[in-house]
This record gives structure tokens, sequence and C-alpha cells, in this order.
């Protein structure tokens, strides 16, 4: 049996400074890693702010996978030897982003990049969807990805699980007034047997007054860390696990 300890990180974006969005980003790798945290998940657009109108305006709030406005993360990653889910607006081919998660490794270095399946609202306008399911692996443990919306989509929880995955990583942006943390997340976990690891920001954004409550479900559906709903903060979980590398992998269809 293994342990990872994964941290959901939450804090109030300034709205479209990507430099200083990423020094808090850099901050809490800093600080997560403190907790002995080898994974740190960031919420959805947390280097830009969940703003979707400067977004649509503006190209330059558009990353790119080696973009070099994220070296002071990836600084972050290997002085501590963490990894980061960094959630964005990612360059494309066409002429719109997508919103995405990379996912830098502990080396600094780009491990995988999953692109928002399922766009709600607005999003539709500003967006280009995703088509495949996100996964990396970490410590000899498989890790699935998924953003806000998707997390309504259940069937995505149970590719995951078909795929060996153990814990689903959600970046998310929700506001006060949302189910999704009774509803959604701790019943993905439960239906699924998975960790569950949702960092969401706090403060105001476009997506409305977001509430923080950053939190780590256990496969039973319980709480194993949260976060409070006025700070930033971080969910810090020890989470045991059986490391991927001693079973066979069953690869499912997406």
């Amino acid at each position: 049996m293994d342990r990872v300890i994964v941290a959901a990180a939450q804090f109030t974006s300034v709205p479209g400074d990507i430099d200083a969005n990423v020094q808090s980003m850099h901050g809490l790798v800093h600080a997560a890693s403190a907790q002995g945290a080898r994974l740190v998940v960031f919420p959805e657009l947390a280097l830009t702010g969940y703003e979707l109108e400067p977004i649509a305006k503006d190209p330059g709030l558009w990353v790119a996978e080696d973009d070099p406005r994220l070296e002071l993360v990836r600084d972050a990653c290997r002085t501590t030897r963490t990894a980061a889910v960094v959630n964005c607006a990612a360059r494309t081919d066409g002429a719109r982003p997508t919103i995405a998660s990379l996912v830098i490794g502990p080396d600094g270095e780009l491990l995988t990049r999953y692109d928002k399946r399922h766009l709600h609202g607005v999003e539709l306008d500003v967006f280009t969807a995703g088509t495949a399911d996100g996964r990396f692996t970490l410590d000899g443990i498989r890790f699935a990805l998924a953003i806000c919306y998707d997390n309504r989509f259940p069937e995505l929880a149970e590719r995951a699980r078909a795929d060996n995955c153990q814990v689903y990583v959600a970046s998310s942006a929700l506001d006060a007034e949302n189910d999704s943390f009774e509803a959604v997340y701790p019943v993905r976990a439960r239906d699924n047997g998975l960790y569950v690891v949702l960092a969401n920001p706090v403060g105001p954004s476009g997506a409305g007054d977001c509430c923080g409550r950053s939190t780590v479900w256990g496969p039973d559906g319980a709480v194993l860390a949260t976060a409070g709903t006025t700070a930033l903060e971080l969910a810090v979980a020890d989470l045991p696990l059986q490391s991927f590398r001693s079973f066979p992998v069953v690869s499912s269809p997406c």
C-alpha cells in the first residue's frame, strides 16, 4: 500500500493578472509541500480568474503549454518536487481557447493537458470543448481530471474507475448556492470508489461570489479535509492507495 498527500488550493485570483496569480500559486505550492503534498490542485481558470469577457476579448490571456509566464510555477514544482494542476484558458490551433488543466510534474515539465469536455452557459460562446479524457500517473498512482460542469456527467467518473484511476481531480468555480458540494462530488466518490479532490476559488468572480470550501472526499463519500469559505487556504489529505505498478491496467473506451 502506497500513500500520497494531496492538496486542494484556494485563493482569490486577480482578474486578468496572470503574473499576480502565478505568484499566489508559487506560494501555495511551497505551502502545500511543507505539509508533505505531492500534488496541488488549483481552481477553474485560476490563472486569470473566472472572467469570461476579458478572456474572450484578449488572446493575451490565453497561455501555451510552454508559456514563459508559468515559469514561476514550474520553478516551485521543481524546487519542492511537487506536481501542480494549473487551470487556465489554453491556446489551441483554432480561433478559440479551451478551459484546460495543465499538469506540471515534479520536474517542472508538462505531464499532461486536459481540455474541459462539457462547457456551460457563456463558456459555449468563448471556448472550444475538449474531446478526450484526462489521465496522468504520479508516484505510481493513476489520476483522472475533470473541470467544473464536467462533474455533472457521471460517465466521466465511471470511465476513470474503469481505467484504474484512484483519484479524481476536479478544478471548479462554484458559488455559495451551488449544490455540487453535496449532490455531485461526494456522489462521484461514493459511486465509483474514488478519492475526489475539489479546488474551488474564494471571493468574487465572473462565476459569482465563490465560496471556497475546497474539499477532499474519500471513496465512501466522507469528507477527509476541507478549507474555509473566506480565505486563501489549503485542504490537505493523506490518501492510502494501491500503487498503479502493482496491478494490471484495464483501459476503457473514451
